[in-house]
C-alpha cells in the first residue's frame, strides 16, 4: 500500500510498501523506475490477449462454436503470458542451453522417425511412435539442456557474451551483520563499492525484528541499519533493489543468502565469520568488512618506533595496554606504571589473527629517564608514602619463613 512517511528504514519521500510486521520497507530506485516498463508491458499483454480472443473467434480451430474458440484463444494468451513470466526469471545461459538441448532432441526425434518410415508398420502405429519420440526427445532435451546450461561459459564466446561476467560479478548482496555494523556505507562513500546492491526481502525482515526487539540495545542496532540503508540508497553510483525471493524449506537466514547469492551468480558483502567460511566452501565469493579494515590497517616492522598513550594494565607482570587510532591492540612491556601516559616505545613483534592484529612493544624507562622532559616529570612525580615501603598500613611485611626463635 503506497503511502509517504518519513518512518526509520524510509527515505522520506520514498513510497514505502507494507511488510508481514506491519513496517514500511524501501524500495529501490530502479523499481521505481521500472513503473513505466510494467505498463508498457501490460499494454502489451493486453493487445496480445486481445488479438488471440479474436483469431480463435474468426478462424475456430477444431470447428469449435465461436464462443468457445474465442474461449480456447484466450486461454491460449494467458498459458503463453505465464511461460514468458517464468522465462524473465532464468539466466541466459539456462535458455541457451534449453534451446540448444530441445534443438538436438527434435533432430534426434527426426533420424528417428526416418527409421520407422523403413518399416511395415501400420501408418496409424507408425504416427503414434514418431509423435511419441518427438514429444519425449524434445522435452528431455529441453529439461536437460536447463539445467546444465549452467556449465556454459559464455564468455568465451566474447562479442555480446563477453559482458556477461563483469555484469555478474557487479551484484552484491548485503547481509544483516554488514548492515548494522555499518562501515559498508562509509565503503560505499569512497566509491570502492559501486554496480548493483541488492537486499534481499528476508534480511530485511530480520532487520526489522531486531528493530522491534525488547532488548533496547539490539533495537537501537536496528534502527541504526535502517539509517544506514537510508544512506546506501541516496548514493548515486549505486542501484540499489530490493530482492523478493525466499525459500521457506531453509530455515537460516545465512543459507538463504547462500542459494540466493548462487541463483544471482552475485558476492556476499558481510563480516560474518562464520558465514565467510561456509560462503567460500560452496565457491561463492565474500566481501568480508573486517579483512578490508585489516588490510588497510598501517604496517609496523619489529624495531620501528611508536608513540602510544597507556591506557590499562596488561593481563601479565609489569604490562601496559595500549590502543591505536585504528583499534589495534598495543601490548607494551614495562610499562605498567606508565598508565595514562604517552611514552615511546620500540616494537618487538606483531602477531595476526583472525580477529585483527596485536602489536607487542618494549618500553625502556632508563632512556625514557634520560630525556630532559622525562626528567622534570618524574621529578614533579610526588614521592611515595613512607608506608608504602613497608606494605599496607606501614606494618613490615612477614618473612617468608618462620623466624628461628619461634617453633
Amino acid at each position: 500500500m503506497p503511502r509517504l512517511s518519513s518512518a526509520p528504514g524510509q527515505i522520506p519521500g520514498n513510497p514505502a510498501r507494507e511488510t508481514p510486521l506491519g513496517k514500511p520497507v524501501v524500495i529501490s530506485r530502479a523499481m521505481r523506475d521500472s513503473v513505466g516498463t510494467f505498463w508498457d508491458m501490460l499494454v502489451v499483454r493486453l493487445i496480445f490477449i486481445i488479438v488471440c480472443t479474436g483469431a480463435g473467434y474468426h478462424f475456430r480451430p477444431f470447428s469449435l462454436p465461436r464462443l468457445h474458440a474465442a474461449l480456447a484463444g484466450l486461454l491460449f494468451a494467458v498459458a503463453i503470458i505465464l511461460f514468458e513470466l517464468r522465462l524473465r526469471k532464468a539466466s541466459l545461459r539456462r535458455l541457451i542451453g534449453a534451446a540448444t538441448g530441445s534443438i538436438l532432441g527434435i533432430l534426434g526425434a527426426y533420424l528417428t522417425s526416418l527409421i520407422f518410415m523403413h518399416t511395415t508398420m501400420p501408418e496409424a502405429t507408425r504416427s503414434f511412435f514418431s509423435l511419441s519420440i518427438f514429444l519425449v526427445m524434445a522435452y528431455i532435451g529441453l529439461v536437460l539442456g536447463a539445467n546444465k546450461g549452467d556449465m556454459l561459459n559464455l564468455q568465451a564466446l566474447g562479442g555480446l557474451f563477453g559482458t556477461e561476467r563483469g555484469a555478474r560479478h557487479s551484484t552484491k548482496l548485503l547481509d544483516t551483520s554488514v548492515i548494522i555494523d555499518g562501515r559498508v556505507a562509509d565503503i560505499a562513500e569512497t566509491l570502492f563499492l559501486d554496480g548493483t546492491v541488492v537486499i534481499p526481502q528476508f534480511v530485511l525482515r530480520e532487520l526489522q525484528l531486531v528493530a522491534d526487539s525488547a532488548d533496547p540495545l539490539k533495537r537501537q542496532r536496528g534502527r541504526r541499519g535502517l539509517e544506514v540503508l537510508q544512506r546506501i540508497q541516496k548514493m548515486t553510483q549505486l542501484d540499489v533493489q530490493i530482492a523478493e525471493d525466499d525459500f521457506p524449506q531453509i530455515a537460516e537466514v545465512d543459507m538463504k543468502l547462500i542459494e540466493l547469492a548462487k541463483r544471482y551468480d552475485a558476492k556476499i558483502v558481510t563480516n560474518d565469520f562464520n558465514l565467510n567460511k561456509v560462503a567460500t566452501l560452496q565457491g561463492i565469493e565474500v566481501m568480508n568488512v573486517n579483512q578490508l579494515a585489516n588490510a588497510l590497517k598501517p604496517v609496523v616492522l619489529p624495531g620501528e618506533a611508536m608513540r602510544v598513550f597507556i591506557l590499562r594494565e596488561g593481563k601479565e607482570y609489569n604490562q601496559g595496554v595500549a590502543y591505536l587510532d585504528d583499534g589495534t591492540m598495543v601490548v607494551v612491556d614495562g610499562a605498567r606504571r606508565m598508565i595514562n601516559k604517552t611514552i615511546d616505545i620500540a616494537v618487538t613483534s606483531v602477531h595476526q589473527t583472525t580477529a585483527g592484529k596485536m602489536i607487542f612493544g618494549r618500553f625502556d624507562e632508563r632512556a625514557e629517564q634520560s630525556r630532559p622532559g622525562s626528567a622534570v616529570v618524574a621529578q614533579n612525580e610526588p614521592p611515595a608514602p613512607r608506608g608504602a615501603e613497608n606494605g599496607p598500613g606501614g606494618e613490615r611485611p612477614r618473612p617468608l619463613y618462620p623466624e628461628s626463635g619461634r617453633s
